[in-house]
């Protein structure tokens, strides 16, 4: 299955460009979000983003894109398709082993995240003239509650914030790197933060990665959950629909984790 999706993942970036454009980004239109978008900005001033992208919803079904999932080439939607209800079944066992290591009841992960939205964005990143320019990915924090990432070539990267300095990650072979993302930090009161992190580029090896967002409901809540509140540890964070943390995450951009700060009491 994950040979199927990487090579699917490659095929797709392969594709030439009248082909690609058929998958284009609407441009402009708030919530259009999915299909290619280049971000090969360049500028002396500043270090910027560096890379090319496909983003799409794979779950749950009914909020996919007519035009972009269903013409999807096969055999790359067809190992989409499975990849992406396997991740699903991944991302909530791991919810469920987070809550009980934290005596959270499970049935209020379950509540909140099982019938979740599911988001996947495959990142390529091409060898830069100038890395020391450019970078990959701004530091920012995800948004999801779990972000799984596999590596289709194992060229070095991603890099997580810890104790203030940037630690390299390295790829192992067909093995995944889990992150937690801001909804879990909420709902876990804080008991597990979510990673700050950024993507390095190159002037020699290009770096293509698929990465997996779960995320609670699209038209749900989250908040501390509640078997993690009590008089001594009262709740960090206030209640929001998903939407309202989409509204500020988009309007921050990617500025590490400053924009957590709107949610907090």
């Amino acid at each position: 299955m994950l040979e199927n999706v990487k090579k699917g993942a490659q095929d797709l970036f392969n594709l030439p460009m009248e082909e690609k454009k058929k998958y284009w980004q609407y441009s402009g239109e708030m919530g259009e979000m999915e299909g290619f978008s280049k971000a090969f900005v360049f500028s002396e001033e500043q270090e910027l983003d560096w890379g090319d992208l496909f983003f799409i919803v794979t779950q749950p079904p009914h909020l996919r894109k007519p035009h972009l999932f269903p013409k999807l080439p096969l055999p790359f939607r067809e190992a989409l398709e499975l990849y992406s209800l396997e991740l699903k079944n991944l991302a909530m066992a791991i919810l469920r082993k987070l809550a009980k290591a934290l005596h959270m009841e499970t049935s209020e992960m379950e509540e909140i995240f099982e019938e979740g939205s599911q988001f996947i964005r495959i990142n390529y990143y091409p060898p830069c003239p100038q890395p020391d320019m450019a970078i990959g990915l701004s530091p920012h924090s995800d948004g999801s509650a779990l972000t799984i990432l596999l590596h289709v070539n194992e060229v070095e990267g991603l890099q997580v914030k810890k104790d203030g300095k940037w630690v390299p990650v390295k790829p192992l072979q067909n093995a995944f790197i889990v992150n937690v993302g801001d909804s879990l930090e909420i709902v876990t009161n804080g008991a597990y933060r979510s990673i700050e992190h950024r993507v390095t580029v190159n002037s020699v090896m290009e770096r293509l990665t698929i990465g997996t967002f779960y995320n609670s409901k699209y038209d749900g809540e989250i908040g501390p959950a509640r078997s993690l509140i009590s008089q001594e540890k009262p709740a960090l964070f206030r209640r929001i629909t998903y939407e309202e943390y989409r509204r500020v995450k988009v309007g921050s951009k990617l500025n590490g984790k400053s924009h957590l700060d709107t949610f907090r009491l």
